[in-house]
Parts: structure tokens; C-alpha cells; sequence
């Protein structure tokens, strides 16, 4: 892989998850259309956005394929599903002033999807990553005591995430993450019309024109910010080894975790530290892991 490629891919990752991680900056603006309605508008304008990009590429044949072959199109309903479920746990975790915990969430995302792969993908793990496994179950432990119950918030983002992405993985990268997300959308537009309703009811009601064409803007806006940065990774991933990658998805929650600290004023207590710095801890062992496995692989390869 050329410098150039390496760059560009850089560049790529880098700007997916920088807008990845501004994500609670723009929720916290968009606070007055309540969390709901904000899920509402990110799948109808991520959709749209997704729509005319695909209208653009006039890629539409992988859709029906895949629409065609129900053991991939029942994955990707899956998918819908748990990343509307993520979503919604998500914005509601930043308006309750919770972005610290969905930072967590993030941070023990890994650690999930390793569970997983050991339950459904009869996986074998290594030394190091059984400790990873056994430092993050303590650091729940340790921030259940710290918040006086289960960090839920966390805990959900955290497993619907990477159920998520054992959905994704049995696609087998058959369809880019353009076509994915926007059948992904198209599926919840039922569901987020229903919902749109139900919010209707509401004493609030719908506030998308309340604030005017600044606030109609803003929730448009983070709909399509939510296509742009899948789009940007998946050119990163174009260019980039895994182990890039691997590495820049600490990155997001790290962001959001300083946001929580330095812009949301949240409280940091000292057993809430301890916590966090058993789930950093688990991720170094990780990390290790993975450049251990990397050294290895190369090693083993013919000169």
C-alpha cells in the first residue's frame, strides 16, 4: 500500500470519526425538538442524502440483489433495526446530560464485540484478550457501585452496537456502506413516520418549524451528517489496513468523553475514574493483542 493511499485513508478516517465525535455538539443544539423527534429527522434526511448519492452513482442493482436474497436481507432488516434502536439510546443519553456514559459505551464497545464472537462465532481467545474481557466486567462492576445501578445507558449503546455489526458482518461487504445505509433508512421510514406521529401527541407536539428556518436547518443537518461520515470510512477502509482502523475507533468516544469534561461541565468522580481507567486498561491489552497478532502474521509470510 502506497504513502499517498496511506494518506488519503488517513485523512478519510480521521474526518469520520472528528464528525462521529462533534455528534453530542449537534444534539445538544437540536435539544429543543426532544430526542424522538431529533431520531425522526436524522433517518428521513439521512435517507434522502443517501438516496441522491446513490441517484448520483446510478448504483441501485446491488439493492435489489440483496433484496432479492432474504438470508442477506433479513441481516440487513437486523441491522435497521438495532442501529435505530442505538440511535434512539444514544440522543436520548445526550439530552439527559449522559454523554459521558455513552462514552463508555463506546470505550467497551470492543469488549462486547469480543463476547459475541466467543457465543456466536465459537471464537478461541488469547491470553491477553481474556484479561481485556475480565478488566472491563470489573470496571462495570466498579461503575455500577459508582452510579448506584447498572450503567444501562452504556451497556446498551455498547451491545446494540456490536450486534450491529455482527448483522453487518454477515453481508460479507457484498453491499457498500452507502447502499447499506440507505436501505438501513428506507426500512425505518415506516417506523419513523409512526413515531413522528406518536411525538405529535405529545404536549410539545412537532417542533421542527418552532425555531424557525435555523432549527428546521439543524435537523436536516444531522441527518445528512450521518450519511457523510459513514461514506468517508468507507473510503478510509479503502485505503487503510484494519489495524488503522482498529486503532482510530478510540477516537470517537475519546472526543465525546473531553466534550463531556470540558464543555458539558459533567461530574467526574474518583471511583467513576477508576472505572474508566480499567476500561483504558482493557483496551491496551487489546491493543497489544492486536499488533502482537499483526508481528506474527508477518512474520510467518515468505520473503
Amino acid at each position: 500500500m502506497s504513502e499517498k493511499s496511506t494518506s488519503r485513508g488517513l485523512a478519510f478516517g480521521l474526518s469520520a470519526y472528528l464528525i462521529w465525535g462533534s455528534f453530542p455538539l449537534i444534539i445538544s443544539a437540536l435539544a429543543f425538538a426532544g430526542p424522538w423527534e431529533i431520531v425522526v429527522w436524522r433517518i428521513v434526511f439521512g435517507f434522502l442524502t443517501a438516496a441522491v448519492i446513490m441517484a448520483f452513482r446510478k448504483d441501485f442493482k446491488q439493492l435489489i440483489v440483496i433484496m432479492k436474497n432474504w438470508k442477506q436481507f433479513r441481516w440487513v432488516i437486523t441491522a435497521a433495526v438495532l442501529v435505530m434502536v442505538n440511535w434512539q439510546i444514544y440522543v436520548i443519553a445526550i439530552v439527559d446530560h449522559h454523554v459521558i456514559e455513552a462514552s463508555l459505551g463506546y470505550f467497551i464497545n470492543p469488549l462486547v464485540t469480543i463476547g459475541l464472537a466467543v457465543v456466536f462465532l465459537k471464537e478461541r481467545l488469547s491470553k491477553l484478550q481474556w484479561a481485556a474481557v475480565g478488566f472491563g466486567f470489573i470496571a462495570v462492576v466498579v461503575l455500577t457501585f459508582d452510579y448506584g445501578r447498572l450503567p444501562w445507558l452504556a451497556l446498551s449503546l455498547a451491545f446494540s452496537f456490536a450486534v450491529y455489526g455482527l448483522a453487518k458482518s454477515k453481508l460479507g461487504g457484498q453491499v457498500s456502506a452507502v447502499n447499506s445505509f440507505a436501505l438501513e433508512a428506507g426500512l425505518l421510514l415506516p417506523v419513523a413516520i409512526i413515531q413522528l406521529w406518536f411525538v405529535a401527541l405529545t404536549p410539545a407536539g412537532i417542533t421542527f418549524l418552532s425555531q424557525g428556518f435555523w432549527g428546521a436547518a439543524g435537523l436536516s443537518f444531522y441527518g445528512v451528517m450521518t450519511a457523510v461520515p459513514l461514506i468517508l470510512f468507507g473510503l478510509a477502509a479503502q485505503h487503510l489496513p484494519l489495524r488503522y482502523i482498529g486503532f482510530m475507533q478510540y477516537l470517537t468516544p475519546s472526543i465525546q468523553f473531553v466534550l463531556a469534561l470540558t464543555v458539558f461541565h459533567e461530574p467526574m468522580p474518583q471511583v467513576r475514574w477508576i472505572g474508566f481507567g480499567l476500561v483504558w486498561v482493557a483496551l491496551v491489552l487489546l491493543s497489544t493483542d492486536l499488533i502482537r497478532q499483526k508481528q506474527r502474521s508477518t512474520a510467518i509470510l515468505p520473503a
